[in-house]
């Protein structure tokens, strides 16, 4: 008996599809009538079935699957809905039946135009079979439903890169009627559905809105559909990539600060590896973004450790002129040069740097007898070379702990800052 009923159906459903579609007494070139307001001689508002016809959308973003800032664009999977009201497809439900009809041919009917304005790739999926779905409803409406997957332009400020956050649009038209014949406008109620997780590569979805934008061109006007995807960079990657190492690198380049000034090798090897490295680790930063003409975030954080990372070694240039000049000044002044040795064979002191030290110890005395407590302290270091050392070690991580202080203030709470 069942069996019976649903062959039954099925038969219904046949001759309804052959009713409305079949002998060629639908023709899917013409365009279905929409409702329009309008004023008769009598200053009484008509309605009448010669306006545009109104296509309702709305869109179910699967996934999200790579947010390129080379290519400045992302890929998405949609699954992208249609529905209008064709009145030629209208039929009997059989005392409400037949809910609808699902139609296996999509290409029978008319269906909107609608094309992607910012898309570079795309293409339907087809496995196993074509993912589209075409329903119609008795009252003649008409559900289209299909899963696209797209590659979209997305230009992108990078002024705060990696601190930044981008919107990304996904903007749909009509390609050849006019706002005349045709409109697109956003379902009321939940126009964009997410999953409940969306997981992507870098990023997170802070937001989205949806707005219209219609375009007027030489050949009229077009309706228009955006949706607007606010994108927030994550910063625990960049934070564990790239500014933790870089810190790293300025630091380990006050290692020669504390390097005897006469151990040139070892201080040369170390300031041209952290150079040769920061400059390296600059260039894989530049190699993933594009060659933009503004100055970004990120180029700001390594220029200022490239210069740190130079300054040490310019600094280890300054410091041994000086060692130079503080021997030539105790070769004038007739005070040789030796070392005292340990038991085990190492250098404990310079002679000649405290000899140097005892001789501007006295100069000093002799000219300013009451002396305050930093040049007493500054005193104690007996050479030149010794004291722009020390100076170092406390002009370079304070002046670098300052930079950060500048910096993060600068780009973390720049929000906060621009609403004032």
């Amino acid at each position: 008996m069942i069996l019976k009923c649903t062959s039954t159906l099925r038969t219904i459903e046949k001759k309804i599809l052959d009713s409305i579609i079949g002998n060629g007494q639908y023709d899917n070139r013409i365009r279905p009538n929409g409702l329009r307001n309008i004023t008769n001689e009598n200053g009484e508002i008509e309605v009448i079935a010669d306006g545009a016809c109104e296509v309702e959308v709305n869109i179910f973003l699967r996934s999200i699957s790579k947010i390129s800032d080379l290519d400045m664009e992302y890929s998405v999977q949609i699954t992208f809905r249609e529905k209008w009201k064709d009145e030629r497809l209208q039929y009997d439900d059989q005392k409400q039946t037949i809910k609808f009809l699902t139609l296996t041919e999509p290409e029978k009917i008319w269906k909107p135009d609608l094309f992607f304005s910012n898309e570079k790739e795309g293409h339907f999926h087809t496995i196993i079979m074509p993912n589209v779905l075409l329903r119609i409803y008795p009252n003649g409406e008409v559900l289209y439903s299909i899963r696209i997957s797209l590659v979209l332009a997305c230009p992108m400020d990078l002024k705060y890169y990696p601190l930044d956050k981008q919107t990304c649009s996904m903007r749909m038209a009509s390609y050849g009627y006019t706002t005349d014949d045709l409109v697109f406008k956003w379902k009321d109620k939940e126009p964009v559905q997410m999953p409940l997780k969306l997981h992507l590569p870098r990023f997170s979805l802070q937001s989205h809105n949806t707005e219209y934008c219609n375009s007027i061109t030489n050949t009229g006007e077009y309706s228009c559909l955006r949706v607007n995807l606010v994108f927030k960079r994550e910063f625990s990657y960049y934070l564990i990539q790239i500014y933790i190492p870089c810190c790293m690198l300025v630091i380990v380049s006050w290692v020669s600060f504390w390097l005897d000034p006469h151990a040139i090798p070892a201080r040369v090897s170390l300031g041209v590896t952290t150079l040769l490295t920061m400059a390296t680790q600059i260039s894989g930063i530049n190699a993933s973004l594009p060659p933009v003409s503004y100055t970004k975030a990120i180029d700001v954080w390594t220029g200022v450790c490239l210069t740190f990372v130079f300054g040490a070694l310019l600094e280890f240039a300054l410091v041994n002129y000086a060692s130079r000049s503080d021997s030539h000044r105790a070769a004038l002044t007739g005070i040789g040069t030796r070392r005292r040795w340990d038991a085990e064979g190492n250098a404990i002191e310079d002679t000649l740097s405290y000899a140097m030290g005892k001789l501007n110890q006295n100069e000093i005395h002799a000219q300013q007898p009451k002396s305050n407590f930093c040049k007493q302290w500054f005193n104690k270091f007996p050479s030149r070379s010794k004291r722009i050392d020390v100076i170092s070690r406390i002009f370079f991580p304070l002046m670098f702990a300052l930079f950060n202080l500048v910096y993060w203030t600068t780009y973390l709470f720049r929000e906060e800052m621009e609403k004032w």
